[in-house]
């Protein structure tokens, strides 16, 4: 390909990402015509995202199996078509060698065949480009947009019956307006179950692919962003520039709302303490606000950059895929909470006195900001995870501009109360009510660190598909009821005012009370009798015509264990999962897991929590109900619905 500029490949290797991620930050933070000349050699970020599924759910011996795969292009990205339509203009020159797009079946269960002369292709549309670089954009025939290519697998009458698959090896080369990039060659695998011939509760004859996906999935194209909200559902137009601000502010609104997870709740009094001591010198308060919320949008950039650069990190959750980031947490809280109990002059190098809390340096303000970024990554606040998903298969300006909204929004509160010293002026800043504040919040932390430092340990010990380990919780449970038993203590040791002590007491009494009553549930794996999720067990479930109900989690994921204990634990729904023809299915990523993560993309999301509910009364593999909030009804509805009731 000599006439067009070639990106970099992005496959890179992991030193390289952290290189890129830091990179990318620096020239972020520096601004200026260079970053962004940088940033457009780098490449697009996710260009086409590919999905395959199924027309059935069963098919019967003798029967065939209409496979859509669905590429979907980002705005301004496009593929050249198969062979049979590529056409090469003449301006283009005789030594232009485009990457036609290539569909074969790489793998087959026994019994299964693909046709090849069978294989509809979408039509290609004019794109314009400006390869030659000349300044005059010229149209080309491309896949653009959402792209559907229907595959039809025939299956023998001697076919074995029950789980089956097809792994399909789709080849294509994305491009955009002057630049094609690295060629791909993703995998993609349809799960169903092969039933016995003349089953009368399955049709046996193949769809036509005229009228079954491609009109359906032509339509769906652009039909914006759905946002699900404790099941209410509403959607917000993704194109223009009315479309895209929408979806900016509701990413904000989820970056502020993650203030108040139990994810960053255990570290905000620490911070507004911090900045209660500087309350005399607003100039000084204003600019450690700005640098505290500078350190919150700097690390919610990284983490864009590398959704938007790095191949393979595809959302917030991929950072867990790693033990080594929640071991880094894990300490770096584990010192942060000894700074707050006044242990750094006896145990810890004097550099590390500018960062801890106790301390309003630029370097600590920076610091804190990260460090509460990193600790609401297990937790998903509303809109915010639904807009993040969005993004990430945005082109990379997009990408970037979106997680930045929601540092933005996560770092308001902060820079507020920095730009109105009055609004701190009744939080303690010196004497021993604000040393037991601080004592109290560093053992919170300190129950912060053992969560993050269980993690990896529980992933590394867990055997698939069983789930981890949660025995790390009884630790956290101790570490929160010695906070509240100081609290009580000290409460009575330092004022004899009866309002304080019973109030401090109570307040005490019920936070110990209510650990020791969380931590049995926190530390089993419930009433819910799961099975592990497994391809053949789902297709299994599938080919009993029962209704899965799939709940993907991990231990790093405290909305997931909220929603669990808060939701699917409540009588009613554990009722509901014990029916005959009801399976419960567990998905757990808390460590390796490329089956469920591979499930959780064929699902259609990128992130935890996801409640899938599937069944013969929604078509298994087109009629998904997925749900990242949900409520009782919510559930109940879905497996009525999904069971065809």
């Amino acid at each position: 390909m000599t006439n067009l500029r070639r990106a970099p490949d992005r496959r890179f290797q992991p030193g390289r990402r952290v290189g890129l991620a830091l990179c990318l930050l620096a020239l972020l933070l520096a601004g200026g015509r260079s970053a962004a000349a940088q940033i457009s050699l780098v490449g697009g970020g996710p260009q086409v995202q590919v999905s395959a599924l199924g027309r059935y759910g069963q098919v019967a011996q003798g029967a065939q199996q209409t496979v859509a795969v669905v590429m979907n292009h980002s705005t301004g990205f496009h593929s050249w078509p198969d062979e049979a339509q590529l056409v090469i203009p003449s301006w283009l020159g005789d030594d232009f060698f485009p990457i036609q797009t290539q569909l074969v079946l790489a793998k087959a269960s026994a019994g299964l065949s693909l046709e090849p002369a069978r294989i509809a292709w979408p039509q290609p549309q004019p794109v314009p480009v400006d390869f030659l670089m000349t300044g005059t954009k010229q149209d080309l025939l491309s896949f653009k947009d959402r792209a559907v290519i229907l595959v039809t697998v025939n299956v023998a009458a001697d076919a074995p019956v029950g789980p089956a698959s097809v792994e399909l090896k789709l080849t294509y080369q994305s491009c955009d307006e002057t630049t094609c990039y690295q060629p791909e060659e993703p995998v993609l695998k349809v799960d169903f179950a092969v039933v016995p011939a003349g089953t009368d509760f399955m049709a046996t004859a193949a769809p036509d692919p005229a009228n079954d996906f491609g009109a359906g999935a032509a339509a769906a194209n652009d039909g914006g962003v759905a946002f699900n909200f404790f099941g209410k559902q509403f959607r917000v137009a993704s194109a223009g520039v009315l479309g895209l601000l929408t979806l900016l502010l509701l990413a904000a609104l989820g970056g502020l709302l993650l203030n108040f997870t139990p994810c960053v709740l255990p570290v905000l009094p620490i911070k507004i303490m911090g900045m209660s001591r500087a309350a005399g010198d607003p100039r000084r308060l204003a600019v450690l606000g700005l640098v505290m919320s500078a350190g919150v949008i700097a690390f919610w950039l990284v983490i864009g950059g590398a959704i938007a650069f790095v191949a393979g990190f595809t959302a917030i959750s991929s950072l867990f895929q790693t033990s080594w980031f929640s071991l880094v947490v894990g300490l770096f809280v584990a010192v942060m909470a000894l700074g707050m109990l006044g242990l750094f002059e006896v145990v810890l190098p004097q550099a590390v006195y500018r960062y801890q809390p106790k301390q309003e340096t630029l370097p600590g303000a920076f610091g804190f900001g990260i460090m509460t970024a990193v600790l609401s990554t297990p937790c998903t606040a509303p809109f915010m995870g639904t807009a993040a998903a969005w993004a990430a298969r945005q082109q990379s300006a997009i990408t970037l501009t979106t997680f930045a909204a929601i540092g933005a929004g996560m770092a308001l509160p902060y820079l507020i109360l920095s730009l109105r010293p009055g609004m701190l002026a009744k939080v303690p800043r010196t004497g021993p009510a604000s040393n037991v504040l601080k004592q109290v919040m560093g053992l919170l932390m300190l129950a912060v660190a053992v969560f993050f430092l269980g993690i990896p340990i529980a992933g590394a010990l867990r055997q698939a598909p069983a789930p981890a380990s949660r025995d790390y919780w009884w630790g956290v449970a101790a570490l929160v009821v010695a906070a509240a038993a100081w609290l009580v203590w000290r409460t009575v040791q330092l004022t004899p005012h009866r309002g304080r002590r019973l109030f401090f007491g109570a307040a005490g009494t019920l936070v110990a009370l209510g650990m020791l009553s969380l931590a049995p549930g926190l530390t089993s794996q419930g009433p819910i009798d799961w099975v592990y999720y497994s391809p053949e067990k789902l297709a299994a479930v599938q080919a009993e015509g029962k209704v899965a109900v799939i709940d993907f989690t991990a231990e790093w994921c405290l909305n997931c264990k909220t929603l669990e204990k808060t939701v699917l634990h409540r009588p009613q729904i554990t009722a509901l999962l014990e029916a005959p023809n009801v399976v419960p299915i567990k998905v757990d990523l808390t460590g390796d897991n490329p089956d469920g993560r591979r499930l959780l993309n064929e699902m259609g999301a990128v992130g935890i929590p996801l409640l899938a509910v599937i069944g013969p009364g929604t078509d298994y593999a087109t009629g998904k109900l997925t749900f990242d909030s949900y409520t009782v009804d919510v559930v109940q509805q879905a497996v009525s619905k999904a069971g065809g009731g």
